[in-house]
């Protein structure tokens, strides 16, 4: 999920210690919290239910086209209890443009169950009770409780976040659990909603998948995996 395998990688970053390592992720998070200053989810939603419902459904999407179906998905189903009163494949044709339709539906319909005979409806603030809700893991967990709650319990790592911690050398992990977890190492609990919505804005505008335009990255000098000549500046 969004690792690069194969890219190279400058032999340096093997050789920092981890004090050096959380010096160097802090300068980057700095940087491109300059660089983006008003980052924030590209999901539109106006309650915490609506944003649970698209972050499921943004899972192998983009979020530019979840915006496209929630327009109308969410003036038709307004609640729980409305995804449950769905005609069988009413709900499936509805997001069939999310990809993967059957399966979210599935979720969706689970996790508004869940909802109505749990938590009286409502979308539960905790990460605990959020990862008991069908189709929820802590991905969606942390936008949730981020964008909804304000709540810094952990980093939503997305593809573009995957990407970019193994490009800036901060994670080698394959599982995103464990590469959340080295990211929360890396930096302070206040910024870990920040974060993933930042290295998100630098994935998508700058670090792309294919091609990054690393001669215009505002921190080529301190990632390992730049492929444009340089020296590395002290911090």
């Amino acid at each position: 999920m969004g690792k690069p395998k194969g890219e190279p990688r400058a032999s340096w970053v093997e050789k920092e210690t981890f004090e050096e390592k959380k010096k160097r992720a802090r300068t980057i998070l700095r940087r491109l919290e300059k660089l983006y200053p008003r980052t924030r989810t590209a999901l539109d939603y106006t309650n915490p239910f609506e944003l649970l419902v698209a972050t499921v459904l943004s899972a192998q999407s983009t979020d530019k086209m979840v915006n496209i179906i929630t327009v109308t998905l969410f003036q038709k189903y307004r609640s729980p209890e409305d995804f449950l009163k769905a005609k069988p494949g009413e709900l499936e044709q509805d997001i069939k443009a999310s990809g993967f339709f059957n399966q979210k539906a599935k979720s969706i319909r689970g996790l508004s169950q869940k909802l109505i005979s749990d938590f009286g409806g409502e979308v539960p603030s905790t990460m605990e009770e959020l990862l008991t809700l069908p189709g929820v893991a802590r991905k969606t967990a942390n936008v949730v409780l981020g964008n909804a709650f304000g709540k810094n319990e952990g980093i939503a790592v997305d593809t573009h976040v995957h990407r970019l911690s193994w490009r800036f050398g901060f994670s080698d992990h394959d599982d995103t659990n464990k590469v959340e977890q080295d990211l929360m190492k890396l930096f302070p609990r206040d910024k870990w909603f920040n974060v993933s919505h930042l290295l998100i804005d630098h994935g998508r505008n700058v670090c792309f998948a294919r091609n990054p335009n690393c001669a215009e990255c505002v921190v080529n000098e301190l990632c390992p995996a730049a492929r444009v000549p340089a020296v590395r500046k002290k911090a």
